[in-house]
């Protein structure tokens, strides 16, 4: 019996999408944050823009230090997207400057600092509207996997 062809540059098969439930970023996570970062070429950094509800108190009227470090490394792991790396935090230092508050406009900010062999150092800033710096993270992180190989393992799983 002869097998059906498909039509020259019909592919048949069948792609799943990868789903990103990440907490900070994730648009499949419904108790996320879903934050969105965009990159600034001219300023060479990760910019979100984002305001925080009620959920993520801390302090009356403030955001909890866990949410505003979740924040910082969630920035700081968009840095490693220029070196096309996906990269393991190893370390955070967290600068709590001055109160993170709750339903206001803020920004986060994220930039590399350095890159020696596999140890990846970067940024980020929580900045309010008047640009004072709110919370200061620095991180290093270590590469665990390159993006194209990443990508490879995924397109290996689905066949």
């Amino acid at each position: 019996m002869a097998t059906k062809k498909s039509a020259r540059g019909h592919s048949t098969v069948y792609v799943r999408l990868q789903k990103n439930y990440c907490f900070a970023c994730g648009k499949n996570n419904p108790d996320g944050m879903r934050l969105r970062f965009t990159y600034d070429q001219a300023r060479g950094c990760y910019i979100s823009r984002f305001r925080l509800d009620k959920r993520y108190t801390g302090p009356p009227a403030h955001c909890h230090g866990g949410i505003i470090a979740t924040i910082l490394d969630e920035a700081m792991g968009k840095v490693n997207k220029l070196r096309q790396v996906v990269a393991l935090t190893s370390e955070i230092t967290v600068n709590y400057l001055k109160p993170v508050p709750l339903n206001k406009p803020l920004r986060v900010e994220s930039r590399e600092v350095s890159v020696k062999g596999r140890r990846h150092v970067n940024m980020a800033e929580i900045l309010n509207q008047k640009d004072e710096v709110l919370a200061r993270g620095r991180g290093c992180s270590s590469p665990s996997i390159r993006i194209g190989c990443l990508q490879s393992l995924w397109n290996a799983e689905l066949r």
